[in-house]
């Protein structure tokens, strides 16, 4: 008995692996990733409208479609880029470039999107585009001492 639970055993683990190991749906996987990494990193927090405010639950159709919420301070005022029409934009070698040389003005953390890894930024890219273009293009930057049209959300000068 015990030398058939060790068989047992055995294949359970051979066909856990195996099926771990086995090519799935590349393309899915690296949507499915992107999903999850847009989610995690707090992409949807700013460039998605009105993400935050609802706690999240806004229709996927709306993700990553930029902001008319200006971010003002120091700087002036910013606005979320809206990803769809970026990425759709490039291709997704044009796509890692971008994301390892960009400084956009704050409070876009840029550091944290050139710390990814390769595979990080090209799943974001395989996510982004499976969404499609959509939205408008995100309002203008405003420099410093003119006043935003819109909402704004204001940092300590």
């Amino acid at each position: 008995m015990p030398v058939h639970r060790s068989l047992l055993a055995a294949l359970s683990l051979f066909a856990c692996a195996s099926a771990l190991a086995a090519p799935g749906d590349k393309a899915g996987d690296q949507v499915h990733r992107g999903r999850y990494l847009v989610l995690i990193a707090g992409c949807n927090d700013c460039h998605t409208p009105g993400y935050a405010p609802r706690n999240g639950q806004v229709d996927v159709k709306l993700w990553l479609t930029g902001d008319a919420l200006g971010w003002a301070g120091p700087w002036g005022t910013t606005y979320a880029t809206n990803l769809r029409l970026l990425l759709a934009g490039m291709t997704e070698r044009q796509w890692i470039q971008y994301a390892r040389r960009m400084e956009p003005r704050p409070p876009m953390p840029w550091f944290n999107v050139r710390a990814m890894s390769d595979a990080d930024l090209k799943a974001i890219y395989a996510f982004t585009r499976s969404l499609g273009a959509a939205g408008e293009p995100a309002p203008a930057y405003v420099p410093p001492g003119q006043k935003a049209a819109g909402p704004v959300v204001r940092f300590p000068e």
